[in-house]
């Protein structure tokens, strides 16, 4: 099923290797108005705030969790969240720094501990309005208070999570906060600006030429979306294994027995507009299905049903401990009572 993709050289890039922004998109939204527009009401935009500014934290002030002896507290004090853990008469306070993702399933929170970067053990979960154990702390049991109140994060690590979620950020393979802008960018994806800025004001049209990304084969924009999403590769060799991959829609998509790798109507960006919100409307993908599957290319076509296509051959799968349901990128006909495909 893989082998025309595993032919292929891998066009895979580490986190470390995207491209480091300028500091900010107004280049962009000069000439890309609509774009940028749209863009910023994307989950991708919103990927990444400051605490300061995190309407979660504000409208839930007062938020607490109890796991044995630790009980963690997120209290809002003016414009900062402060964690408190405690356990007997020991106690571990820190002001969270950075919150993750925007909280349509879950939050998860990035503060600092003597010198070190943490991850949150705790997030905020919307269907909950309430806060649990963060989906990576599932199955371990803290050994101390700093292991109660969160991950630590090596450099390697806090610089993988903040390049998905901001731009500007990563610079020659290290972490400069001091450069970052919460939520992807433009050029998260379409690469440096500033030169292209320089040479369209410039008049010079050569210089100013950026990668088509609309040029990309199907299999190499899966690749670009995986830097972050995970690519095919990544969850094939390393996991994880079962339901736990299936917010990985790369490899998902990889999957389905109708994926090849040169066809440019099973890409990502054939049923997703990337500057744009997702769609949630089911009927609105099933032109997208019909581009592949209808009695005029003589190809299969369901018998049950012509519309709402991607309710039924991409379902919603429950994912333990995020309290939220994630739809299935592996296209199939999907049984009730199957075991999850791996």
């Amino acid at each position: 099923m893989r082998a025309a993709a595993a032919a292929c050289a891998c066009l895979w890039l580490a986190v470390s290797d995207l491209p480091a922004a300028s500091p900010s998109d107004t280049g962009c939204a000069a000439c890309h108005a609509s774009e940028t527009t749209h863009f910023r009401a994307t989950p991708m935009a919103q990927a990444l705030e400051k605490v300061e500014t995190c309407n979660i934290l504000k409208q839930h002030p007062d938020l607490s969790f109890q796991e044995g002896p630790y009980h963690s507290r997120i209290a809002r004090q003016g414009d900062r969240s402060i964690l408190t853990v405690t356990q007997g008469s020991e106690t571990l306070t820190a002001p969270l720094l950075w919150a993750f993702g925007r909280g349509q399933a879950g939050q998860t929170y990035v503060f600092e501990y003597h010198g070190a970067m943490y991850e949150s053990r705790v997030s905020f979960y919307n269907a909950l309005g309430a806060l649990d154990l963060t989906m990576g702390a599932m199955g371990s049991k803290p050994q101390s208070i700093a292991e109660a109140a969160g991950r630590r994060m090596d450099a390697l690590g806090a610089r993988d999570c903040f390049a998905c979620h901001s731009a500007g950020g990563v610079q020659e393979g290290k972490l400069h906060l001091e450069n970052l802008r919460p939520g992807v960018a433009c050029e998260s994806c379409h690469g440096p600006a500033e030169k292209h800025v320089d040479a369209v004001k410039a008049g010079d049209a050569s210089a100013a030429k950026l990668p088509r990304l609309s040029a990309l084969s199907t299999e190499e924009l899966s690749d670009l979306c995986g830097r972050c999403h995970r690519t095919w590769s990544q969850i094939a060799l390393n996991g994880p294994r079962g339901v736990n991959n299936v917010r990985f829609q790369p490899y998902r998509l990889a999957n389905s027995k109708c994926y090849d790798a040169a066809d440019q109507r099973i890409r990502c960006t054939a049923c997703h507009d990337p500057h744009g919100p997702l769609e949630t409307n089911l009927a609105s993908y099933d032109a997208k299905c019909a581009a592949c599957h209808s009695a005029a290319l003589h190809t299969k076509v369901c018998r049950v049903a012509k519309t709402n296509c991607a309710g039924c051959h991409m379902p919603k799968v429950e994912l333990p401990g995020a309290h939220a349901r994630f739809t299935d990128h592996q296209i199939r006909v999907a049984r009730a009572g199957e075991a999850y495909p791996d």
